[in-house]
């Protein structure tokens, strides 16, 4: 096959071959022919945690999608079922799920397995939401999991990192269909942060973009609208003018002035802060959550105690002003509330989620390390899917479960055929 590679052009991998799987027993073929063997998601993870080893059997899950059943608010979906897909499925049965990201391009198997997740003080990851799953092991059995039934293995698997087996079926407790409100207003980033606690425990869903080398940002808050209430969503105009012309071609455009002149960057990242109007709307929930992202950018996210964000930003602004090479994109903050699943960032702990970005093909490193550096004095824990240099010895100290999870995968995947060089690295092969 020729060479695979992610969203953002971050990892490659040259596979020997790749089976396209419309069924479980197809998976289940696949998975004894005995070669390593990774399944391929829609590659949206920044990290290499979804590239296939190079010379090994790629598992394509595109024809493994769809719904399979839906009974009393859970629904079973197919692994390689996109968000965008499930959500449009689940609106034609009058559902929605609890809470979502604003990128809907992955797969549901490859969201769970990295620990994607939205924004809410009172509301969890979307691996939370599962209430069963059924993974094909190493030994090519499909088994399933939940909270009663291999519960250990329920523990571990809702974030797996793909390294327990290939994700089958995903059982997800959904709700009835519902709006959401939502209202974008920029303000001083010294307002957003006094206020911040205050916001988060009052609105549903609270998140805000910091544009590095301003004073400026974009607070976005999203509410539950009563039954009934009829939507009143941006008019086509308003929409393409406020997403498609501004923070998609317009936004692009200032990234490429900024990437030929690099000392232009804080003033475009000043325009762009003068750009931003306020805006008010409601929807259906998937079309509030999310939002379309056509320029690309490298990200990395740790997800730290929500009591730390205001030391870690107060020490990120001072940083940003000491770079060599300006930032041209901005800072996004979210929050997520405490679980139990074992390498859930959240695990044990009420989080404030920090993601820092660089348009591609601008230097990162710098920005990316010191960012590092900062957020692991308050023990921060890096999103799966996103840039982190973290290894084993290290995010052993910060999950205290960590050793448990090894425990399951050794059991599991002792010759370990669903690793790769990414698994190695933090899961310490």
């Amino acid at each position: 096959m020729s060479e695979w590679q992610n969203w953002a052009g971050t990892a490659t991998a040259a596979p020997a071959d790749i089976v396209r799987a419309h069924s479980v027993e197809q998976i289940v073929d696949a998975v004894r022919d005995g070669r390593p063997i990774k399944a391929l998601g829609s590659g949206h993870s920044f990290t290499s945690i979804g590239a296939p080893e190079d010379g090994a059997l790629a598992l394509d899950l595109r024809e493994w999608a769809g719904i399979e059943s839906v009974a009393d608010g859970l629904v079973t979906v197919r692994s390689g079922t996109t968000l965008n897909a499930l959500n449009h499925a689940l609106d034609g049965h009058g559902l929605a799920m609890t809470n979502m990201g604003d990128i809907d391009k992955q797969t549901i198997a490859g969201a769970v397995s990295t620990g994607t997740h939205g924004t809410g003080a009172r509301s969890g990851g979307i691996a939370t939401q599962i209430r069963a799953l059924e993974l094909v092991t190493a030994d090519g059995r499909s088994q399933r999991c939940s909270a009663t039934e291999n519960p250990e293995l329920f523990d571990a698997a809702r974030v797996g990192l793909g390294a327990l087996g290939v994700i089958t079926r995903v059982t997800l407790a959904c709700e009835p269909g519902y709006l959401l409100r939502a209202e974008e207003i920029p303000l001083p980033l010294n307002e957003v942060l006094a206020q911040f606690d205050e916001r988060s425990d009052q609105h549903d869903h609270v998140e805000f973009y910091w544009l590095v080398h301003t004073g400026q940002a974009l607070l976005k808050t999203n509410d539950r609208l009563p039954a009934g209430t009829v939507p009143q969503p941006l008019s086509p105009i308003r929409h393409w003018l406020e997403y498609d012309l501004l923070e998609n071609t317009g936004l692009g455009l200032v990234c490429r002035i900024g990437k030929a002149m690099p000392s232009r960057i804080p003033a475009l990242n000043r325009f762009l802060a003068k750009m931003v109007s306020p805006r008010g709307y409601s929807d259906v929930s998937h079309r509030v959550f999310v939002t379309d992202r056509r320029v690309k950018f490298t990200e990395s996210e740790y997800a730290v105690p929500r009591e730390a964000l205001h030391q870690v930003l107060t020490e990120l602004r001072l940083t940003s002003e000491q770079l060599s090479h300006p930032v041209s994109f901005p800072v996004e903050v979210r929050t997520a509330a405490a679980d139990d699943i074992w390498l859930s960032t959240a695990h044990g702990r009420d989080s404030a989620y920090i993601a820092i970005h660089q348009y591609k093909g601008l230097p990162y490193e710098e920005w990316f390390a010191a960012f590092e550096k900062i957020v692991g004095e308050v023990g921060g824990r890096p999103h799966w899917g996103k840039m982190h240099s973290l290894d084993a010895t290290t995010l052993c100290e910060r999950y205290p479960r960590f050793d448990d999870f090894r425990g399951i995968r050794n059991t599991l995947d002792p010759d370990r055929r669903f690793t790769n060089g990414y698994l190695r690295r933090v899961l310490g092969d």
